[in-house]
């Protein structure tokens, strides 16, 4: 080698390195997992502990499943635990008959109200009346009337029971040759009633009358004295209410 070429390799050699080529790197995936792997990482993902919070109970969820939707428990005073509202009472059947006429009052009563008592009656399927006269006094007396609107003979029967009380109530506040003393509602007597405390015009008799409607029946009960005081009032007016509330008794049947 000549000088010239020893000189450059020399001056070669002194100097820097050369710098390193560039390299590009290329991305490539990672492997999947070999099948071995697959079960193992199954069983880690396959149960899933779920604590309830209402009643601390487990769920256990299969993986890839999502949990169902929790329905909250009914209110113990919600609509679900309400007491059911009682039925209302079927309406009382209509009265088919009625009793025999003077079969209405026991004999008890008729020999407290009207002693030593003769006794007239007449009936029908569907008016009956009985009155009990004193054999001592031609002005104490006791009459018993029951009015039957008979399913039989009507679409209506307690309907016509009603509107015919209706009509012997205003009938009473106009009524002739009598004299009007009291004239008043009865509580507590059949489905509704009407007490009349009165005088007849021209007699010395005093009359104390009661009538009552129970569903499809109309019953008058009148008890007369002689006299004309106000304190038999209530003397005639109790006797007529108490035949009045046994012969509604009587209709039950």
């Amino acid at each position: 080698m000549g000088r010239s070429g020893a000189d450059a390799a020399s001056r070669e050699g002194a100097g820097l390195p050369r710098p390193p080529e560039p390299f590009e790197r290329v991305y490539s995936a990672p492997d999947p997992p070999s099948p071995s792997r697959r079960p193992g990482l199954l069983a880690v993902l396959a149960v899933a502990v779920v604590l309830g919070a209402a009643g601390g109970g487990v769920l256990l969820l299969r993986s890839g499943e999502e949990p169902a939707p929790r329905t909250a428990a009914p209110s113990p005073t919600g609509p679900a635990s309400a007491a059911p509202s009682p039925a209302e009472p079927a309406p009382a059947e209509p009265i088919a008959a009625l009793p025999e006429p003077c079969g209405m009052v026991t004999d008890e009563t008729v020999r407290r109200t009207v002693p030593d008592a003769r006794q007239r009656d007449s009936a029908n399927s569907t008016l009956t009346t009985c009155t009990y006269s004193s054999t001592g006094s031609a002005f104490r007396w006791l009459r018993v009337e029951a009015h039957l609107y008979a399913p039989a003979n009507t679409a209506t029967p307690v309907e016509d029971a009603r509107r015919s009380f209706d009509a012997q109530w205003r009938q009473a506040h106009e009524a002739p040759l009598v004299r009007t003393v009291t004239l008043e509602r009865q509580p507590g007597l059949g489905d509704e009633a009407y007490r009349w405390f009165k005088s007849d015009e021209g007699q010395p008799t005093v009359v104390g009358q009661v009538t009552a409607r129970t569903r499809n029946a109309v019953i008058t009960v009148s008890y007369s004295e002689r006299g004309e005081s106000a304190a038999q009032e209530r003397r005639c007016l109790d006797a007529a209410a108490a035949v009045a509330r046994e012969v509604l008794t009587s209709l039950q049947f």
